[in-house]
C-alpha cells in the first residue's frame, strides 16, 4: 500500500494517536455502491467499492446508470441483486495482498439488502482479519461514515474506532422525495392498491431510514410540497443537532431541483453543501426524479477512553 494521505480534517482526531512515523497497522476500507461516497474519497490508498448490480430487463447491468435510466423510461423491468460473496473474497485478498494487516468492509442496512450478509460469508474465509459492519443506513449518511472512516484510518486511528464511527452513522438523518409510486410497487416495497390510491391522490411520499428499515414519514399530495418538506426537514435536524453539522443532497435525473435545494441549506452546512447523483442501486428502487437531502455531525466524536492506551 502506498503511504497514507494525511487527511484534512484529521484535526477532530484525539491527540493519543500514532505520530506520524510510528508502526501503524495497515487498514483496508471496503464499501458497497449504495453509500454514495463523495467523489474525493474514491482513490484513497487501501479502498475498495463493490457494486451492487442492477439488472434490467433480466440483463445484469453493473451499477451503469445510462442503462437504469433508459430502462426505467422504457418501462422495463428493473430489479436488484447482491454481490457474490465471491466478489467479496477477491477484494479482501486483494486487499490482505497488497499489504494491508486488516480490512473493515462497511455496508448498507442489512434489512435493505443482503449485501453485508454476503460479505460476511466472503469475510468467515478470513478470521480475524476482515471485519464487517452493517451501517443501518444507506446513500449519503453511509459515504459520509464512510469518508470519516478514510480520514480517521488515515490519521492512524485503530479499528476499535473506526467501528465506533461506523455506528454512529445511525446519528445522520436522511428523507427521499419519490415523484412516483410505480417503482416502489414493482420493487415491492408497496402493495399494488397503495400505488393506485397514492396516484389518484397525487401522494408524493417522503420516505426516511428507521431503525435500519425505511418507512413513509410524510405523505404530500404534490412534489412541490415534498420538495418544501425535505427542506423544512433538513434545516429542523440542523437546528437540533448540538454540534456543527454537514448537510447532503442526492437525485437521479433531477440535478436543477437538487441545486435549489443546496442553495437553500448552505447557510446551515458548516461545509458546502454536497451534491450526489442517487447510486443506481438505490435509483432502481425510487425512481427518474427523486431527491433527497441527508444531515450528518461535521465532526464525530467516537469514545476514546476504553481506546486511549495505558501510562508508562
Amino acid at each position: 500500500m502506498d503511504e497514507r494521505q494525511k487527511s484534512s480534517r484529521a484535526g477532530w482526531l484525539p491527540k493519543w494517536l500514532a505520530p506520524r512515523g510510528l508502526s501503524r497497522p495497515r487498514i483496508g476500507v471496503v464499501t458497497d455502491s449504495a453509500s454514495c461516497l463523495p467523489a474525493a474519497f474514491r482513490d484513497r490508498p487501501g479502498f475498495v467499492e463493490v457494486d451492487i448490480p442492477i439488472i434490467v430487463d433480466n440483463h445484469v447491468q453493473g451499477s451503469d446508470t445510462q442503462a437504469l435510466m433508459m430502462g426505467l423510461a422504457m418501462g422495463k423491468a428493473v430489479k436488484t441483486s447482491r454481490p457474490a460473496p465471491g466478489e467479496f473474497a477477491r477484494v479482501y485478498r486483494q486487499l490482505l495482498d497488497s499489504g494491508c494487516d486488516h480490512v473493515i468492509s462497511i455496508h448498507m442496512s442489512g434489512a435493505l439488502s443482503g449485501t453485508a450478509e454476503a460479505a460476511r460469508l466472503a469475510a468467515a474465509d478470513f478470521g480475524h482479519q476482515v471485519t464487517v459492519l452493517d451501517s443501518r443506513t444507506v446513500a449519503l449518511p453511509l459515504g459520509f461514515a464512510v469518508a470519516d472512516v478514510l480520514d480517521a484510518r488515515d490519521a492512524g486511528a485503530p479499528v476499535e474506532m473506526l467501528e465506533q464511527i461506523v455506528r454512529m452513522s445511525t446519528a445522520s438523518s436522511v428523507y427521499f422525495a419519490v415523484p412516483s409510486l410505480e417503482q416502489l410497487r414493482r420493487g415491492g416495497r408497496i402493495s399494488a392498491l397503495s400505488s393506485v390510491l397514492g396516484s389518484l391522490l397525487n401522494v408524493k411520499p417522503i420516505l426516511t431510514i428507521d431503525q435500519g428499515a425505511i418507512c413513509a414519514l410524510e405523505k404530500p399530495r404534490s412534489f412541490a410540497r415534498a420538495q418544501a418538506r425535505l427542506v423544512a426537514l433538513a434545516l429542523g435536524d440542523a437546528r437540533a443537532a448540538k454540534g456543527p453539522v454537514r448537510l447532503g443532497v442526492m437525485h437521479f435525473g433531477a440535478v436543477e431541483l437538487a441545486t435549489e435545494i443546496a442553495t437553500e441549506l448552505g447557510p446551515s452546512s458548516s461545509q458546502p453543501v454536497v451534491i450526489e447523483s442517487l447510486p443506481a442501486v438505490l435509483a432502481a428502487h425510487t425512481g427518474m426524479g427523486v431527491l433527497a437531502v441527508s444531515v450528518a455531525p461535521l465532526d464525530p466524536q467516537p469514545a476514546t477512553d476504553s481506546l486511549e492506551p495505558a501510562g508508562p
